[in-house]
């Protein structure tokens, strides 16, 4: 591994142009071209392809197309998890999709981040900070998560918001920035779902 892979990956600054980078981005590119090219019914073929761009791929887990990742081999997502088309995964840090996941179209999770000061950026260097998107989460469509952002189990965000902050567990929350709401219903009641008995 690199040296700028490691600092990449612990959070410190790094250079995307590093040699190593370089070659993870293209053959994580060169394996979403495949993915995004096949037809939705050549399920084994989908799977194969993302077992082998990601970090982990939970069983009975849906990903549809098209779909946008930067390296792949810092995203894991859980097992029975659904990602509507249209998401973007930068994952300049490790990315956390945890099991029984909603994520509704073009949902964005953004680790990376630059220098404030335009002179250092104009070097290039940047940094990243780790998402994690906990089980039972339902992002609806158009969400940003921002770097460094932890979103608690079962928690519920409302489309188009951009989360900036960590969410706890088991609230609703919405807006620019997101902010929570209340907390989930439980006791499997179905707002606004009408009983199928």
């Amino acid at each position: 591994m690199s040296e700028h892979r490691d600092r990449m990956i612990s959070g410190q600054p790094y250079l995307a142009s590093d040699p190593e980078l370089v070659a993870n981005y293209v053959r994580c590119q060169q394996l979403l071209e495949r993915f995004n090219a096949l037809s939705i019914v050549e399920r084994e073929q989908r799977r194969a392809l993302l077992k082998e761009m990601l970090a982990e791929v939970g069983e009975d887990t849906n990903v549809r197309a098209p779909l946008q990742i930067e390296y792949g081999d810092l995203l894991s997502i859980g097992a029975r998890t659904f990602i509507n088309n249209g998401f973007l995964v930068i994952d300049c840090a490790p990315v956390r999709i945890g099991s029984d996941v909603q994520i509704g179209p073009r949902v964005q999770l953004l680790t990376a981040t630059h220098p404030l000061d335009p002179a250092v950026r104009r070097t290039e260097w940047e940094a990243a900070e780790p998402i994690t998107v906990g089980d039972g989460v339902w992002l609806g469509g158009g969400v940003i998560v921002c770097p460094g952002v932890t979103i608690g189990d079962n928690t519920v965000v409302g489309a188009g918001s951009v989360v900036t902050r960590d969410l706890p567990p088991n609230v609703i929350a919405v807006g620019n920035p997101a902010r929570v709401l209340r907390p989930v219903p439980t006791g499997g009641r179905t707002e606004g779902i009408p009983d199928p008995w």
